[in-house]
Formats: C-alpha cells, sequence, structure tokens
C-alpha cells in the first residue's frame, strides 16, 4: 500500500485533536505523513473533570497529563504554541511559535467562556474554563469561609452559581461535600452558608427526564442548595447577581460568584471561517469546512446537525461526541491518503451520567435510567475509558478513576 506523502497539521489536543492524533499515529507509519500537533499547553486537561478542580474535590495536576505521553515522537512533531491566524486559501497557520504549512488540516481548537453578553459577567464572575481559573474559583471560596471569622460578613459565607446545566450541577455536586470540609477546617458553621443556583431556563438538565431531574434537585437542596430557575441574570456586579423575578430586578448578594451557564468554541473561527455562531461552524456529513475537503473541524469548534432541513439540530458539545469526532476524523484522513472516498459521520450515543459528587449521580446509559451510587460508578467507568481511549492502559491506570 502506498501512501503520497502529507503534510498534516493539528491545531488543539483536547478531547478531539488528541483522540485524532492518537489514532492516526497507528493507522499510519512515520513514512507516510508529517504529522503536527499544536497546542497552547503542554499538556491535555480533561475539561469534563474541571468542576472538581473548582470545587476544591480534585487537585489541578490530577486533570491532567503530558502530551508528550500520549503521541508517538516517531511520527508526530508537537510544538507547544498558540494559534494566532489560520490562512485557508494559503493553507498556513500562524503560531507563536511561527508559521506553519499544510495539506490536510485539522482544526480542533476547544471552547472558551460565554457570557451571552450579559453586563459585568466577564468581570465580576469566574468561569471554570481551564485548570487555572478552575483553581482562582476554588481560592476565591476558601480564602471568603477563613475570612468569616474576622468579616462576620455573610457574603463571604455566599456563593452564587450560575447556570444549571449539566456543569452547574456537577459543579454544586461537588461543592456540598468540599464546602462542609472548608467550614469544619475554619471553624464555621456550613448552616450559615448560602449556595444559591440561578438558571434562566424553565428547567435543568433538559437532557434528563423529570423524574431524575428531581432526583438531582431534591440531592442538592436537601444538601442546602437553593435553586432559582426561570430566573433570568441581567447583569454581575462586585456584589453579585442582578436577577430578574416578576419582571422585577433584585440584587443577589455573594463574595463567592461562579459562571458554568455558557461556552462557545474559539473566536478564531470567528475570523476564519463564514457562518459561524458562537464560535462553531456547520462541517459537512465527512466534518470537513464546506468549499474546503482538505480542512476538518472537529469537537467544540463543530456543529455536527442532527437530522436535515428545517428540523436539524447540532448535536450537543460533550466529550462522548469529540472522541468520536476525532476517531472518524484519523479513519477519512486515512482514506484519502489511500485514495478512497471518506465516509460521512455517524454518531453513537452511549448515553450521559450526571455526578452529584464522588457517590452520588443519575444518568440515562443505553436507554435505561440509572441513579445513586450506580450512576456514581458508571461516572467513573466513563471518566476512565475516556483517558483509557486516548493514552492506552498505563495512563488510565495512572490518571482514571477506577484504580
Amino acid at each position: 500500500m502506498s501512501f503520497e506523502r502529507k503534510k498534516i497539521l493539528v491545531l488543539g489536543a483536547g478531547y478531539a485533536g488528541l483522540q485524532m492524533v492518537s489514532n492516526l499515529q497507528k493507522k499510519l507509519s512515520f513514512q507516510d505523513a508529517d504529522i503536527t500537533l499544536i497546542n497552547k499547553n503542554e499538556y491535555h486537561y480533561e475539561s469534563t473533570w474541571l468542576h472538581e478542580t473548582a470545587a476544591g474535590t480534585m487537585e489541578w495536576q490530577d486533570g491532567v497529563y503530558p502530551i508528550n505521553k500520549v503521541i508517538d515522537a516517531q511520527k508526530v512533531v508537537f510544538v507547544p504554541a498558540e494559534v494566532t491566524a489560520i490562512n485557508k486559501d494559503e493553507q498556513t497557520v500562524e503560531t507563536t511559535h511561527g508559521n506553519f504549512d499544510y495539506d490536510i488540516l485539522v482544526v480542533a481548537l476547544g471552547f472558551e467562556s460565554e457570557t451571552f453578553g450579559i453586563d459585568g459577567m466577564a468581570d465580576h464572575a469566574h468561569s471554570i474554563v481551564n485548570p487555572q481559573t478552575a483553581v482562582k474559583a476554588y481560592r476565591e471560596i476558601e480564602e471568603n469561609i477563613a475570612n468569616y471569622k474576622r468579616s462576620n460578613d455573610q457574603k463571604d459565607l455566599s456563593i452564587l452559581v450560575g447556570g444549571a446545566g449539566f456543569t452547574g450541577i456537577e459543579y454544586l455536586g461537588e461543592l456540598v461535600e468540599s464546602v462542609p470540609e472548608l467550614c469544619e477546617k475554619y471553624g464555621v458553621d456550613y448552616n450559615k452558608v448560602n449556595i444559591t443556583c440561578v438558571e434562566a431556563a424553565p428547567k435543568m438538565l433538559p437532557m434528563f427526564p423529570e423524574n431524575l431531574v428531581q432526583y438531582a434537585m431534591k440531592f442538592l437542596e436537601d444538601r442546602g442548595v437553593k435553586f432559582m430557575v426561570n430566573t433570568p441574570i441581567v447583569a454581575a456586579n462586585e456584589d453579585g447577581f442582578i436577577v430578574e423575578v416578576n419582571d422585577e430586578k433584585q440584587q443577589l448578594e455573594a463574595n463567592s460568584v461562579i459562571w458554568t451557564a455558557g461556552v462557545r468554541g474559539s473566536k478564531l473561527m470567528d475570523e476564519t471561517f463564514e457562518g459561524v455562531k458562537r464560535g462553531r461552524l456547520v462541517v459537512e456529513p465527512d466534518l470537513t469546512a464546506k468549499g474546503y475537503d482538505n480542512i476538518y473541524v472537529i469537537g467544540d469548534v463543530a456543529a455536527v446537525m442532527n437530522g436535515e432541513g428545517e428540523n436539524a439540530r447540532p448535536y450537543p458539545t460533550t466529550a462522548q461526541i469529540a472522541m468520536q469526532l476525532g476517531e472518524h476524523t484519523a479513519k477519512n484522513i486515512e482514506l484519502t491518503l489511500k485514495g478512497d472516498k471518506k465516509e460521512p459521520f455517524v454518531f453513537s450515543d452511549k448515553g450521559t451520567v450526571c455526578s452529584l459528587g464522588s457517590n452520588d449521580g443519575i444518568g440515562l446509559v443505553l436507554g435505561r435510567e440509572i441513579k445513586g451510587k450506580k450512576a456514581a460508578f458508571m461516572k467513573r467507568v466513563v471518566d476512565t475509558r475516556a483517558v483509557f481511549k486516548i493514552g492506552g492502559p498505563l495512563l488510565a491506570y495512572s490518571k482514571g478513576k477506577m484504580f
């Protein structure tokens, strides 16, 4: 089998990009292609674990691993750099470490925080988008609880969480484990702590049936969380959130303010492609950009459509779909190099599990509802499997949650 040697450039080492490279390096020999992976950090972080770091139930180092542990240095060149521009017609990419040309480009640039234009949110709330922001969020909570003994200010014991989506609920599940421990450490009565979650939508966790949503809600409420659903946040300021209740504005006060409600694809997408919405580009069935059959767009910067025509909706951006996109792109690149026709992507939904701390949760797995300890166990399986699929058994043993 003879391949035409190509330059393959991969931008981003999140779930999609790293899974793609991990798969592609197994399919090709070092003589078949020049593969270059560019990523801002020298490590990959498990973005689906960031809420644990932000709540203090996981050290940030435990949720990351060096990219060099995954790639085969004989087949892949790793360049730690930030991508600054993509010139799709010239087939070049500009970075903080020089410029690169390519024959095949894989854009997997990941996500950024999205505030939906809410005034003051970017300045007055912590987001949870990388290990650094997660650590900052936790440190603020700990500092405020520690400070309460001196300040006697209720705001130091008040935590506002914006958003009751997947990340928000998993984050709250970790908080109700870690905050009581912080209170014990600093001699504070946990009953004085106010944890309030504000959600604009009429329902939280829309991907789950109502009985599982109620289970999660009761679990958190029993541990002191207050929910304000159907309550839009209209602004954030130095005192907390300004929300709208019955057409009237109301100030919610807290010294710990965390925003979990929005992410968007990389802003570089808006600068590079036409028709991008919130950093996501609608891709062709084979995962390429329209008009550019040598550019694949995967992960959080891709809008992969479910269905056709007016009823088509993009799949939610999850680690599960990102990894499948990475696998499929590796397969299509191999087919292209062999001179064969690329195949359309088909998403295989294995289910979703939402953790509620370390020992509880809810889930829909292969059409079956699960909750409690069974869901918590399944979450650990899912998290460990993700590490295994990218890095193999040794990495799964050292970084997974089953051992």
